[in-house]
């Protein structure tokens, strides 16, 4: 069973068992643009221990009714899902984040621990995702919807590549914010300007997650799930 779990790759880990994707959080296993990596082999770059990962995983809970089993779901209701529950939540997350970081730089600016140059990132992070998004939503997801198959290839090499330039960014969130930790004293704002970043990133990571290891395997032909 554990060499089951650690030969196997984090997408699909993702994809089948229920609060995986918590566990990898957990663990910093980037299980979105990373996804086609194994367990194990995520694990020694991380410099994690993989047994510690797979008892976490051996402890979920089979049945966790949060998580939606996506993998068997028509290729036009995942969309659907990624349309309302990531595109539109992004572009409510980034403005305010934009705010907020904005108001710490103005007012802690003096402060060792104060995430100099986080909102002139938020911002670009912010035009590269709308980007990104318009992109999908005017180009590519009707393609898919259309049955286009192979000819969808071009388009979706080109929103993966854009995926590891966000993964990029969430790593310079990640290293300015130490880990999205705020200081000892950080005033409410701050506060809540880290919880926010978490949430973004949580969010994100499962929006690129349910496409890179889902939705564009699944219109390609390809394979999606190794049981």
């Amino acid at each position: 069973m554990a060499d089951q779990l650690l030969d196997n790759t984090l997408g699909n880990l993702a994809s089948s068992l229920p609060g995986a994707t918590r566990v990898f959080h957990r663990f910093h296993l980037d299980f979105c643009c990373g996804g086609q990596k194994t367990l194990r082999q995520a694990a020694r770059e991380r410099n994690v221990d993989a047994k510690e990962v797979v008892r976490h995983l051996r402890d979920l809970d089979p049945q966790d009714t949060d998580a939606i089993d996506w993998r068997q779901a028509p290729p036009g209701r995942l969309i659907d899902h990624v349309l309302s529950r990531y595109h539109a939540v992004h572009r409510q997350q980034l403005p305010e984040l934009i705010r907020l970081a904005a108001r710490v730089e103005q007012v802690h600016g003096g402060r060792e621990e104060c995430p100099r140059g986080l909102t002139e990132l938020l911002i670009a992070m912010h035009q590269e995702l709308e980007s990104h998004m318009q992109k999908e939503e005017q180009v590519l997801f009707p393609m898919i919807e259309r049955g286009a198959g192979p000819m969808a290839g071009g388009p979706i090499s080109l929103m993966r590549f854009e995926h590891d330039q966000h993964g990029e960014a969430l790593a310079r969130l990640i290293e300015l914010t130490d880990d999205m930790r705020p200081p000892q004293g950080a005033c409410n704002t701050w506060r809540a300007l880290y919880r926010g970043l978490d949430e973004l990133r949580v969010d994100l990571m499962q929006h690129i997650h349910l496409e890179n290891n889902l939705l564009f395997p699944r219109a390609l032909g390809q394979e999606v799930f190794h049981g």
